[in-house]
């Protein structure tokens, strides 16, 4: 009796003093990401999260030794030019972003490289100011749902989920829903405006990223009434996964809505559930 009532007291104990692993496996760490946003995790999800940043930390370090070798705007006339060191650039350039750009080049690569810069430059400097400013009281169906997401949009983000945080995001998506009656605003817009806000320099930068993503860039018809541009993207989708993924893609079609499943995720570009790791 003795020795079992031994055996079932170290038990308790194994439960009352678990292991250093379960100890920080159990252990809930709290901090914000370069964009302001929460993350919650435990120890080794730090640990994960500190090994991507130290690959970007090394990835930033090769952007910079181009940059000293190469120039500073080395990648930006490269669509221009047919010779060969352009050739090579745009094969290095590819490589270096499917790696990952580094933060704190990011607003000048993407505003460029996007296509975004290229379409500022066809209008007046005065455009996006001209433009607030000539609908700043004007009051649409557009509008009155943008007001109505403004406080959804990330809530408790120390910047976005502030007055200044709504009214820029507001210029932003009240500017363009008047620039594209098309478009207008469409619910999901609110999280790819604010997540452009916190990546580019300015504001404007932001509505000319936000501008090209819609006009250039994503299927037409993404964020139209019928969202005609979803349905090709999800059937894209679909015919891709039962090509390079059979098995998946016979229990998604047998349990799962394909269109309950990407509808949120194509709209909001994957911003609402991904945050900066979106970006």
């Amino acid at each position: 009796m003795m020795y079992g009532g031994g055996i079932e007291g170290k038990k308790e104990m194994a439960i009352l003093r678990p292991s250093i692993q379960a100890r920080r496996a159990n252990m809930t760490v709290k901090f914000q990401d370069l964009y302001g946003f929460a993350v919650e995790g435990n120890v080794d999800d730090v640990n994960v999260l500190n090994e991507v940043r130290e690959k970007v930390r090394q990835q930033g370090k090769v952007w910079w030794a181009l940059e000293a070798s190469k120039g500073a705007n080395w990648y930006l006339d490269l669509s221009s030019s047919l010779n060969f060191s352009a050739l090579v650039n745009g094969i290095t350039l590819k490589k270096l972003i499917r790696k990952g750009i580094p933060p704190n080049l990011r607003p000048k690569v993407w505003f460029t490289l996007s296509g975004a810069a290229k379409k500022k430059s066809t209008v007046p400097d005065s455009y996006y100011n001209d433009l607030i400013t000539a609908v700043h009281d004007k009051v649409t169906p557009a509008t009155n749902q943008i007001d109505h997401d403004l406080p959804r949009t990330f809530p408790g983000h120390p910047w976005l989920d502030t007055g200044e945080g709504h009214a820029a995001l507001r210029r932003v998506l009240v500017g363009y829903s008047f620039r594209d009656s098309d478009v207008g605003y469409c619910q999901g817009l609110n999280y790819v405006a604010a997540l452009l806000l916190l990546v580019m320099k300015t504001e404007e930068e932001a509505f000319w990223m936000l501008a090209v993503l819609l006009e250039n860039v994503l299927v037409n018809d993404c964020y139209t009434t019928n969202l005609s541009g979803c349905h090709v993207e999800q059937r894209v989708f679909k015919d891709l996964l039962s090509k390079k993924c059979q098995r998946l893609s016979h229990f998604v079609s047998f349990y799962l809505n394909m269109c309950c499943l990407l509808n949120e995720k194509i709209i909001t570009q994957v911003s609402c559930t991904s945050g900066s790791y979106g970006v």
